[in-house]
């Protein structure tokens, strides 16, 4: 019998988690199915999956007239039906955060603090603790996005011992700016004399949607050929950044002491253009200490015809003239990440005002 695709990628260190959750999954063993068949090792959550979840079922009826009852907001309501899911995945997937070989680096569970806040520090932190505080269970991850906002809050959060997952990263410099806070937040969590090796975290880096902005500009300025390749050079240079500042006196220090480096997870790995294949961000950043999250769509096509193998550090000065000829076309990758950014948080927020007006029409 061929080895299942989706556990081979294992044996190339990275972790393959889930992008998806809804009460049925939980709740008919599919998760448990997932777990122990492919070997899915985390799982995250956002709005619009949240959305899709509870508008599009009827499993969240009873909870929604219950909780209806006792006054809460819609925001609050749905909070609550979250963290149900939440904390019903998190137990699920606790046997492999327990697990002592993988030793906390796997077994999350990710749960957003509320797309409204993403320019919001102030608010976001009080989100984050609260969320942290009311889900009580130590495999769950708290997402923050990488906002310039955002830095802030992701500091404080890992220095209050947050298990904290940044999303919505697209820029290369944004990126080194996370990991700069993350450092920043165990090395005041040091100075306190508080304890750092428990703590965990992870950079999403979104690769699918660079593409779909980046292609119709390259067909424009006569590049053709670099179409389809821009989110993976990036993400391949995300990972030498990975490698250069997770090393070295500073690193090294924390790292003494128990820290875990945040790894890089690969999100928006389902291929948006149907002229690319199902699993070409999945093949092409298989690699060690890295994490990719995948849709059930994408799962499906990777076990049926996945392609495993280390990738991942392949092909990295093809990644460099990539990006450089980016530049030569006059082409600001850093403006355009940015453009991507903006338009991600009004991509969360839409279909969390459909979400509280779905609760809404519920109630």
């Amino acid at each position: 019998m061929e080895a299942n695709k989706i556990k081979k990628i294992h044996d190339f260190g990275q972790s393959i988690w889930l992008d998806f959750i809804d009460r049925h999954i939980l709740q008919t063993g599919q998760l448990q199915k997932l777990i122990t068949d492919d070997g899915i090792r985390g799982l995250t959550s956002n709005p619009a999956i949240f959305e899709k979840a509870i508008s599009g079922s009827d499993d969240y009826n009873d909870d929604i007239a219950a909780l209806s009852k006792e006054g809460y907001t819609d925001e609050d309501l749905f909070f609550e039906l979250a963290i149900k899911d939440i904390r019903a995945a998190a137990d699920l997937l606790y046997p492999i955060y327990n697990d002592e070989e993988i030793k906390g680096a796997d077994g999350y569970v990710s749960l957003e603090v509320s797309p409204f806040l993403a320019l919001d520090t102030a608010g976001t932190i009080a989100q984050a603790k609260h969320l942290w505080e009311k889900v009580e269970r130590d495999n769950v991850m708290i997402k923050i996005p990488g906002t310039q906002p955002g830095l802030s809050a992701i500091k404080q959060a890992i220095a209050a011992g947050i298990n904290i997952n940044v999303t919505l990263l697209f820029g290369l410099n944004r990126y080194r700016e996370v990991v700069n806070v993350y450092l920043e937040g165990l090395e005041e969590r040091l100075a306190k004399g508080e304890p750092i090796e428990g703590i965990a975290s992870v950079a999403s880096f979104f690769l699918s949607r660079i593409d779909v902005l980046i292609d119709p500009l390259l067909e424009e300025k006569g590049l053709p050929d670099l179409k389809g390749k821009v989110a993976i050079a990036s993400a391949k240079k995300a990972y030498e950044i990975y490698k250069e500042l997770f090393s070295g006196p500073r690193w090294d220090k924390l790292a003494a002491a128990g820290a875990h480096p945040q790894r890089l997870l690969w999100a928006s790995t389902s291929s948006k253009n149907p002229d690319y294949p199902d699993t070409k961000y999945v093949d092409a950043l298989i690699g060690p200490n890295t994490v990719d999250t995948v849709p059930m769509e994408t799962l499906d096509a990777y076990r049926d015809h996945g392609d495993p193998a280390d990738r991942l550090e392949s092909n990295t000065e093809e990644a460099t003239e990539v990006l450089d000829q980016l530049e030569g076309a006059r082409i600001s990758l850093d403006a355009l990440t940015q453009q991507l950014e903006d338009e991600g948080i009004k991509k969360f927020n839409e279909p969390f005002h459909k979400l509280l007006a779905s609760i809404a029409a519920h109630r």
